[in-house]
């Protein structure tokens, strides 16, 4: 037996291509990204499921449970379908990845620097200001991915950022005060706009709706969102699925300036770390 075992590992060698190589490399490299996209979400979980569910069919085979096999076989033939509907905001997220790339690039920030750095400055001081005086805010730049249809739920603004403007708008009890701003370049578009929660069950229960809805939009698309935690003051950042806290006006700074800057870059903050570390 392991002579047989050794001979065929040694045609498999000898016979080996440099495509054959290519190929299974490319497999592993889907497999792995797929696996990156359901990791620590509820896909991952099912994915467990279905992988029990095609055991325990293969054992019902083995031990002639004709019932229990004829069940389970019939149901992995509606399997796909419930698989599509079960992934789907994997899918679409992967399939908004893969409109990210640099094939279908579009230069988004058109802001030249001296401008960009006036907008950034007014995001800084407004957020600044709304920490210092404790002021619930959530506001969303976007990036690559068009967020449209965040802006038809809320009301159009369409004005220049200004400190004074975006401080206005997070006035408590005011009418635009509970909903995300929408930043698009160096213009407010829309105010009191609704965003997606996050469907991560891991999150800290401490977090708010604010969190929650800011970790959300980060998951459905590449932009990020500034929270200001009413009950502490806390900065946060949310950015591809990951929420940064404890941000400081320096900090913030930097980590917009990157995304201003680098519209090429799917995660701001882990560019970031990577240059400062480097520096």
């Amino acid at each position: 037996m392991w002579a047989d075992i050794l001979e065929q590992i040694i045609f498999l060698v000898t016979h080996l291509r440099i495509r054959d190589i290519i190929d299974v490399a490319i497999v592993a490299f889907v497999f792995y990204k797929l696996f990156m996209l359901i990791k620590a979400t509820r896909a991952e979980q099912v994915l467990k499921g279905l992988a029990v569910l095609l055991v325990v069919t293969k054992v019902s085979e083995w031990l002639d449970l004709y019932t229990i096999n004829y069940l389970l076989r019939n149901a992995m033939t509606v399997g796909v379908i419930a698989i599509l509907i079960v992934f789907q905001p994997e899918l679409r997220r992967g399939l908004e990845q893969l409109g990210r790339g640099k094939f279908f690039d579009k230069n988004f920030f058109k802001l030249e620097k001296k401008h960009s750095f006036i907008v950034i400055k007014e995001i800084v001081k407004a957020v600044e200001t709304l920490s210092q005086n404790k002021i619930g805010a959530l506001i969303v730049i976007e990036r690559k991915t068009g967020l449209s249809d965040i802006i038809q739920t809320g009301v159009k603004i369409q004005a220049v950022v200004s400190k004074e403007l975006l401080c206005n708008i997070f006035v408590p009890n005011t009418p635009l005060h509970d909903g995300a701003v929408l930043i698009r370049e160096d213009e407010i578009v829309a105010a009191g706009c609704f965003l997606p929660l996050t469907e991560n069950p891991n999150l800290s229960k401490q977090l708010g709706t604010r969190h929650r809805a800011a970790l959300g939009i980060s998951e459905n698309s590449d932009g990020i969102a500034i929270i200001v935690s009413e009950e502490t003051g806390i900065i946060s950042l949310a950015s591809d699925g990951k929420l940064t806290r404890y941000l400081d006006s320096k900090s913030l700074e930097d980590i917009l300036t990157e995304v201003y800057r680098e519209k090429e870059t799917t995660n701001p903050i882990s560019t970031l770390k990577w240059r400062i570390k480097n520096e």
